[in-house]
């Protein structure tokens, strides 16, 4: 005997959905309208983590900071795809181990290509 879903079934849910959504609009109608409005100059200048700001935000900044940001990021997620593996080691048996050798092998590979590159040299 199969179970199927009919419409009804999703009412509830759907209910829920357009109140919650409706409490969210309703919320943010209701503060704006009747919060303070007091615009002075300290609400108006940017706040960068309580230092004050200087100079143009657009100064050429070195190539070599985004790319070590963008590598460790790449490397980083990278990283996360190990976890599951760990965690289902026994249940994949030898070709989970052999896939998980040639994954860390690319990116071995990867790393290998970035550090002859001079990718990480900061001169």
């Amino acid at each position: 005997m199969e179970l199927q879903s009919l419409p009804g079934d999703f009412l509830p849910i759907i209910f829920q959905m357009l109140v919650a959504m409706g409490f969210v609009v309703t919320t943010m109608f209701v503060t704006h309208k009747i919060g303070p409005k007091r615009v002075t100059k300290d609400k108006l200048t940017p706040f960068e983590s309580g230092i004050e700001v200087v100079g143009n935000a657009r100064t050429p900044m070195s190539i070599k900071y985004f790319l070590v940001a963008i590598l460790f990021v790449l490397f980083d997620v990278e990283v996360i795809f190990m976890y599951p593996w760990a965690v289902n080691f026994r249940d994949l048996g030898r070709e989970g181990l052999i896939e998980m050798f040639i994954f860390m092998a690319t990116l071995l590979a990867g790393f290998i290509y970035i550090l002859k590159k001079g990718a990480l040299n900061w001169d």
